[in-house]
């Protein structure tokens, strides 16, 4: 027997019953929270070139995509980033279309993670976009919009925690080294990886840039983080940033969230792509990152079309994994009726099955010869009673 023919890839995982259900009950929740708000679901393939995700300066690690060679020897990817494919789908199928444009999806991503690393390389997730709107207005939107999808689901207290990307690029742009070391930065700290961030810093001039760098991990928390980043705002960029996080945080403050928002000015993201605001979602119990998004008003311009736009995605397995642990989900029902035809009655059990299955009662067709073997199974299966079907119908309870 082949070694791997009874297990799955490493970073993949079977589904059984109750999750299949917590799924199904997250993905529906947060997809009627979205239709509430206007949006509109679109669905993209599991499968795109590589070329989208490698357009100029590559905007995610090739060496986390899954890769393989088309029929036509073009190099394929599966789907790391909804993001990417749906701004595609927007510049190509909905550019004539009103905007902003509103978009959400529900599907899979895929990641090439490390052996180790604990984490899944096949995602669930559902999010939004929206698309060819900018300010405050469209970005206030979009952070609520996170707040009450971590909410919805009711699993407990919740943080969304925001920086903004301008606040590290204005920083990290007057270090004087090269493109690799200003990434290996920025992925240490995306990592956390404080320990080695420190060390590489330690190799560079000493200067105040460097020391506003490895400051940034402590500018965490509410309000007071703003007072505490003043000494960083050298340049007319980091300003704009710093003010506009304090000008979304009062008005987040104000519909009564502050309790849920946290400021990180150290936040940066993997994803190149994004321009502005960035977030991260976390709910009490999870140790996973549950909801990450952010703006990305330069994304659209790969496809020849020059929208700005923000959205967000939510990790629906970590919301699958606490609705089990909490027990919000109940687990599935065994049918109601199994439903046994004595020989010869085969036809007339598959039309009572249909009546009983148009009056919404679950029923189960039997496939066993014997009617002691039927009974038999409906006992192990916890169904409560067997319709033996002949020239009349015997009901048997257990």
């Amino acid at each position: 027997m082949k070694k791997n023919l009874r297990v799955t890839p490493e970073g993949t995982r079977d589904l059984l019953f109750e999750e299949c259900l917590a799924r199904r009950e997250a993905e529906s929740i947060l997809s009627t929270l979205f239709q509430l708000r206007g949006f509109s679901e679109v669905m993209t393939p599991g499968i795109e070139y590589y070329d989208l995700f490698d357009a100029g300066r590559p905007v995610l690690p090739a060496e986390s995509m899954y890769k393989m060679t088309g029929s036509n020897g073009r190099l394929l990817v599966m789907r790391p980033d909804s993001t990417l494919p749906i701004a595609r789908l927007t510049a190509t199928r909905l550019k004539d279309a009103p905007l902003p444009v509103r978009l959400f999806y529900t599907q899979d991503v895929y990641h090439l993670n490390h052996g180790l690393s604990g984490r899944n390389d096949q995602q669930f997730q559902a999010g939004i976009e929206l698309i060819g709107a900018s300010g405050e207005r469209a970005d206030l939107e979009v952070l609520t919009l996170a707040a009450e999808s971590l909410g919805v689901c009711n699993l407990g207290d919740f943080r969304l925690e925001i920086g903004h990307v301008g606040f590290f690029l204005s920083l990290i742009g007057e270090l004087d080294v090269d493109d690799d070391v200003k990434d290996t930065i920025r992925t240490l700290i995306e990592d956390k990886n404080y320990a080695a961030l420190s060390g590489l810093l330690d190799t560079l001039p000493p200067s105040d840039t460097v020391s506003f760098i490895r400051s940034l991990p402590r500018l965490f928390g509410g309000e007071e983080v703003f007072e505490k980043a003043e000494p960083l705002c050298r340049n007319k960029e980091s300003r704009a940033a710093l003010d506009y996080l304090s000008k979304l945080y009062k008005m987040l403050s104000s519909l009564g969230l502050s309790e849920h928002i946290m400021i990180d000015l150290g936040m940066v993201h993997q994803n190149e792509y994004y321009t502005g605001v960035i977030f991260r979602g976390y709910i009490e119990g999870s140790g996973e990152t549950v909801i990450s998004g952010g703006r990305y008003d330069t994304l659209l311009r790969l496809f020849g079309c020059d929208l700005p736009a923000t959205g967000f995605g939510v990790n629906v397995d970590s919301l699958t994994k606490m609705m089990l642990e909490k027990g919000i989900v109940d687990p599935p029902m065994p049918p109601e009726v199994l439903i046994h035809a004595l020989p010869g009655f085969e036809i007339q059990a598959l039309k009572k099955s249909g009546e009983l299955t148009n009056e919404g009662i679950i029923c189960e067709f039997s496939v066993f010869d014997s009617l002691e073997d039927a009974k038999s199974y409906a006992e192990k299966r916890c169904i409560s009673k067997v319709f033996a079907v002949g020239d009349e119908i015997e009901v048997y309870e257990f």
